[in-house]
């Protein structure tokens, strides 16, 4: 047998949630509504941190970075889940199953480091108040910024160019509602066992390492806040942070669920229903908790609303 790759699938069949014709148009119905929020939220609060000059600080041009990356990582999904809801033919071309493959992962890694990245703006705007000024200048926000869009950029490259090196020889039907690296890997006709530990050790890397910075960033943080001796101080300070707090808790516990489970521990449907949550339903929470819990955010929005058209 030849030794080079026996790649002979043109197309994958997804799955996806359900093979029943009537609760595929609800999914449907469902994932319309959902997409269409999180496309309309995430725009909104893309639109408001570049247009409100008093928005124009390192929170919000962070908090821009994480819905402009949100509109892309569900869109790197739905459109096409949506069309198979109600499609007979559910396939995908090979090069289109490894593009989304590879956006998804590179969309997923970047907003692990995003995460990461506001939980420090938010320890130096709570711990080192007087120094934020200085240590949050725009060169060091857009550094941190294009390090965690490389970050997750060099994870995707990692995973994709592992699985391509992989013969892809039947079957071709995809247990799943898109092409997630763990799923796909499940058709390879080779072993794929280095495939997984590399998804093992990245997670560590990408997901985990971010993760435990952010615990210890909010322990000194929380630590702080106790300090200050006002109840209303204290309140202001906690309000600051508790959106981020609820994003992080949403996003790692679904994904950590997904991705730091060794070897064959995987479940399909709870495997469906992690990915579900961290890739459509968070980022449609998310200018949701940011716009709700947010005065200057809420206030900017009905500012503008005020305006005048300007003719």
């Amino acid at each position: 047998m030849s030794s080079k790759n026996q790649t002979s699938v043109v197309e994958f069949i997804l799955f996806g949630l359900s093979i029943q014709p009537k609760m595929q148009v609800i999914l449907f119905v469902v994932f319309l509504v959902c997409y269409l929020i999180s496309i309309a939220g995430n725009v909104i609060i893309i639109w408001i941190s570049w247009v409100s000059p008093h928005l124009h600080t390192p929170m919000y041009f962070f908090l821009g970075n994480l819905s402009f990356l949100d509109v892309w990582y569900t869109s790197s999904i739905v459109p096409k889940m949506l069309i198979n809801f109600l499609s007979v033919n559910k396939s995908i071309s090979f090069e289109a199953c490894f593009s989304q493959l590879c956006i998804h992962l590179s969309l997923g890694g970047t907003e692990c480091y995003i995460l990461l990245v506001m939980a420090y703006d938010r320890y130096v705007a709570i711990c080192k108040p007087l120094q934020y000024t200085n240590i949050m200048h725009n060169i060091l926000c857009i550094r941190m910024a294009a390090g965690s869009w490389m970050g997750g950029l060099l994870n995707s490259i990692i995973h994709t160019g592992l699985a391509l090196r992989l013969p892809f020889c039947g079957p071709n039907v995809i247990n799943h509602f898109f092409c997630e690296v763990p799923s796909v890997l499940e058709l390879a006709c080779a072993d794929v066992s280095l495939n997984k530990t590399v998804i093992f050790c990245c997670a560590i890397v990408v997901v985990m390492v971010p993760f435990l910075l952010i615990i210890v960033t909010y322990i000194y943080i929380i630590s702080n806040i106790l300090k200050i001796k006002t109840s209303l101080g204290r309140r202001k300070a906690f309000s600051t942070c508790a959106s981020h707090i609820i994003v992080v808790s949403l996003f790692y516990g679904t994904i950590i669920f997904m991705y730091m489970r060794p070897g064959k521990v995987h479940v399909l449907n709870e495997d469906k229903m992690a990915t579900l949550f961290y890739s459509v339903i968070t980022p449609m929470l998310n200018p949701l908790i940011y716009t709700l819990r947010n005065k200057d955010v809420k206030g900017a929005l009905i500012q503008l609303s005020k305006k005048p058209n300007v003719r």
